[in-house]
């Protein structure tokens, strides 16, 4: 029995997303920025698209520019807003954000930072791995111009008050001189939670199309009408001259297809087989503990800590025995540092090193939550006996 429990990483295309696609790749195969009849196919289909999406966000279809994924997406809103012509008379620009933010959001305030181009704050988040709505508030200075703050963490799953930063944004631009941009990144949210930008009361807003059985490659960024942004990649007109290139249509029909597929109603099921896991692993491993809130979590993610056994080996132990799950990130996956997110909250390098994380998805069944119940335990206790710390 092969068992997949890393879909915070990616998730398999589903069959139907891949079925709408598949025209695209050699039938239907113009490039959509062509006047001819190849072309106008394209075209068409990535407006249809584009009108699928915006109907999810509730937002303009001309308020989506799609990339080629959520890092990228990402960083054109950071980098966007920051570089645009809007902030140059009035002094070096502030930016807030959470200690705790995947990497392709903080890594590029750190960079942005350190070429002197912005100030910046990094707002740490509780031992529940939330974020408080009034440290925002706090961080927030004069100069201040845009926050960035995650939907749903990568790591740990928690889920953070998106909407309530929002409305307190919007209270604060009436007094603030310059206008305060809200951008969340929602990659992990989008199978599972309400992704209206005007209920989230956001201006920029992530999305990828491989967390929620779509494709890889293609992304999005919800930019809302009148916010600055300068364009990152130069070289054509497309998407609104905000993200030259080519189009990925096959993936923007793949991309459209997985949101129409989206089953908020599915939450509840994963939820009842993430709580069976939890409640296992923690009843009958000693000295394990969940990593960020139970009551404000993804449904799909147990993120816990092992004391005493070191977290690659045991995803080693897991994969001998047909389970497949994370550290971390995957995009960090490789990096023997303890976790940012899990340092952020407080918690000890000892106790970040032996986390795991298991993230379900809409194929998990209850015979593979039993099963990784079943061999927990035992690699916990192997791995503690061969450990030098006791």
């Amino acid at each position: 029995m092969k068992i997949y429990l890393d879909t915070a990483a990616t998730t398999p295309v589903d069959e139907r997303v891949l079925e709408a696609m598949l025209p695209y790749f050699s039938d239907q195969f113009g490039n959509a920025s062509s006047i001819h009849q190849f072309g106008q196919i394209a075209r068409a289909a990535i407006d249809k698209a584009r009108e699928t999406i915006g109907g999810f966000l509730g937002c303009k279809s001309s308020e989506i520019i799609f990339t080629s994924g959520g890092s990228e997406s990402d960083n054109l809103a950071l980098k966007g807003v920051v570089e645009s012509n809007k902030w140059k008379a009035s002094g070096k620009p502030h930016v807030v954000t959470s200690a705790f933010e995947h990497h392709a959001v903080l890594d590029v305030v750190k960079e942005l930072e350190a070429d002197g181009k912005i100030e910046a704050t990094y707002v740490r988040p509780n031992r529940e791995g939330l974020v408080e709505v009034a440290d925002v508030e706090a961080a927030i200075k004069p100069s201040t111009v845009l926050v960035s703050i995650m939907y749903v963490n990568n790591e740990i799953g928690t889920v953070q008050p998106i909407r309530e930063i929002g409305k307190m944004i919007e209270r604060v631009n009436r007094d603030h001189d310059n206008r305060i941009y809200f951008h969340t990144d929602a990659v992990q949210a989008a199978e599972y939670f309400n992704m209206d930008v005007n209920w989230l009361h956001v201006d920029l807003l992530t999305m990828t199309a491989h967390k929620i059985y779509g494709p890889k490659g293609i992304g999005l960024l919800y930019v809302r009408s009148g916010t600055p942004l300068k364009h990152q990649i130069v070289g054509g007109g497309q998407e609104y001259k905000k993200r030259a290139g080519t189009e990925n249509v096959a993936g923007i029909v793949g991309f459209a297809k997985a949101v129409e597929l989206i089953n908020l109603k599915e939450s509840a099921k994963i939820s009842k087989l993430r709580d069976r896991l939890i409640d296992g692993l923690l009843n009958n491993i000693p000295d394990s503990f969940l990593n960020g809130s139970r009551k404000h979590r993804s449904p799909a993610n147990a993120n816990i800590s092992f004391m005493n056994a070191e977290g690659e080996s045991i995803l080693l132990n897991l994969d001998m025995e047909g389970v497949a799950a994370s550290t971390g990130s995957a995009c960090t996956s490789g990096s023997l540092e303890p976790s940012h997110v899990l340092i952020s909250m407080g918690l000890k390098p000892e106790e970040c090193h032996g986390s795991v994380r298991f993230t379900l998805g809409r194929s998990t069944t209850q015979a593979e939550i039993d099963k990784v119940l079943a061999v927990m335990p035992k690699i916990i206790k192997k791995l503690r006996a061969m450990s030098p710390i006791k």
